[in-house]
């Protein structure tokens, strides 16, 4: 029968696609196949891992523990180091005979690459770069509700168009980050979108979930005729990124540094060194060319969670708290004492932090002492 993405009815399941570099799970599809098994759980479905590589095996258990119901493997000599051009047809081949209602990726490089060409090639939309996904209306309207202006009690989120209530709503920053739109796919499927690293909270692994977990490896064709690449050699950046993810302490600077702006990064980043933590900063610094893209902070940033979160002159814009806010614990040094930073920070500080710093930066070290 042929694949036709607008036949609604066929389509069922939720669906991960599992990247991996070199035999390894890139930590970001750990936090997709978590927020995957929500989605499925709302959908009352089954999630899925679809896992293309070549001697992969070993890491259906981890999907598993994760979350996913099921492992597909996609095994291949030809699948072993990412190309475009295998990867969709892989993937495009799963889709036509499975018919997931749902397709994810991490927007990494690999995914940002991949999933356009999966989308065109499965004639279906995709929602590039979010940063929320629901499918249960009442959970997308208590969202809004926390983390927009929206007056959800005088707002009607019904449609003539299509149901509401069965379709996934993907949100993303717009408009450079200054407004969010949430996006349905009504007519065509499987409704798929890219999802920012660091944005879903990560599952407790669950060892009897990594023990039950489904492995199946389904039939597929994939041949030389397929490859149009060659790869010469693989080479790794030897530029060192800020791990803004994974860091326990971030220490982030904004506007506020202005004024001296060589002292100001030496402050935060001699307080980071100090509690081993990142340095981090707001949109406007990155957009000054003070700090490279890799230390921004935000909804056109990195999504954080660290244990300690200091933000050094920085304002609180939506588009900055919105990707931070969910912090252990925030510290906030500002001048203008209305700054609507100090609305979700733990401890605020109304200062000048080219005061304030040297002098935590001193209790530090007599702390350590």
């Amino acid at each position: 029968m042929t694949f036709n993405s607008m036949n609604l009815d066929e389509f069922h399941d939720v669906w991960v696609f599992a990247e991996q570099r070199q035999g390894e799970l890139m930590p970001a599809v750990l936090e997709l196949i978590s927020e995957g098994r929500k989605l499925a759980d709302e959908l009352h479905c089954e999630l899925h891992a679809i896992l293309p590589g070549h001697d992969v095996d070993a890491l259906a258990e981890k999907l598993g523990g994760y979350g996913a119901d099921k492992v597909l493997i996609y095994d291949h000599e030809l699948l072993k180091d990412y190309r475009t051009e295998t990867y969709t047809e892989v993937i495009a081949q799963a889709v036509e005979a499975y018919k997931p209602e749902i397709l994810l990726f991490v927007a990494s490089n690999i995914g940002r690459d991949l999933a356009p060409r999966c989308a065109a090639r499965l004639h279906t939309g995709l929602c590039a770069d979010c940063t929320h996904l629901d499918v249960d209306l009442g959970g997308y309207i208590d969202f809004l509700r926390k983390e927009s202006s929206v007056d959800v009690d005088n707002t009607n989120f019904e449609s003539k168009m299509f149901d509401v209530e069965k379709n996934l709503k993907m949100t993303r920053p717009a408009f450079g980050g200054h407004l969010m739109a949430t996006i349905v796919c009504p007519r065509f499927r499987p409704a798929m979108a890219t999802v920012r690293p660091g944005v879903m909270k990560l599952r407790e692994y669950s060892a009897e979930k990594a023990a039950a977990v489904k492995v199946e490896k389904p039939a597929f064709r994939l041949d030389e005729s397929d490859v149009q690449t060659d790869i010469i050699e693989i080479v790794k950046s030897s530029r060192k990124q800020v791990d803004l993810i994974g860091a326990d302490v971030i220490v982030s600077v904004g506007q506020g540094i202005a004024k001296d702006v060589e002292k100001g990064l030496a402050l935060a980043t001699e307080l980071a060194d100090e509690l081993g933590g990142v340095l981090g900063a707001t949109r406007a610094v990155i957009d000054n060319g003070w700090l490279s893209a890799d230390h921004q902070v935000g909804q056109t940033g990195k999504t954080v969670r660290p244990k300690i979160y200091i933000a050094l002159g920085i304002s609180g814009a939506i588009q900055h708290k919105s990707g931070m806010q969910d912090s252990e614990c925030i510290i906030a040094v500002n001048k203008a004492e209305n700054a609507p930073i100090f609305e979700i920070a733990d401890y605020g500080i109304v200062g000048d932090l080219f005061d304030v710093t040297p002098k935590l930066i001193e209790e530090i070290r007599k702390a350590k002492q």
